[in-house]
């Protein structure tokens, strides 16, 4: 029996931790909002781009010193990683729910996975490409025109 138990806890261990994974999709998106690649963030911090890998897919933990390090080459706060938890993981794990403000939800407007697609990132970029900001004022009413009207 004691066998057995020992198989399911090392299975569990081997598994990141949905927390580490949170944390590690942050640090990815963040990086891609850049337009930094894994192994220019890796020069940055001291580390290969296959350990930038093992971070963003939460195989490995990340310290803290380690996110102090990436708050400061990410040039975001240190809460930004923990932002958008869901609600479900922040309260297994007993922390207070990220999405809440002054005592109401936030409703997020597009999907969990919105602002990490791939057509979202590059939109960003080329939006903030455009060095003149009448014209990016004038794309960005463009864009809200063509959507649903807001209530």
């Amino acid at each position: 029996m004691a066998g057995a138990e020992q198989v399911v806890g090392s299975e569990r261990e081997s598994r990141p931790s949905p927390i580490d994974v949170h944390v590690g999709s942050r640090i990815r998106l963040r990086r891609t909002l850049l337009g930094m690649s894994q192994e220019r963030l890796g020069e940055s911090l001291g580390l290969t781009f296959q350990q930038v890998q093992k971070y963003e897919r939460g195989v490995n933990r990340v310290g803290a010193s380690r996110l102090f390090d990436l708050s400061r080459v990410l040039d975001v706060p240190i809460s930004f990683f923990f932002d958008d938890m869901p609600d479900s993981l922040a309260a297994n794990f007993g922390g207070v729910p990220s999405r809440r403000v002054g005592g109401a939800e936030q409703q997020d407007p597009f999907g969990d996975d919105t602002l990490s697609r791939r057509e979202t990132l590059e939109l960003v970029r080329a939006y903030y490409r455009i060095t003149d900001a009448a014209i990016r004022k004038r794309v960005f009413e463009l864009i809200k025109s063509m959507g649903p009207v807001e209530s």
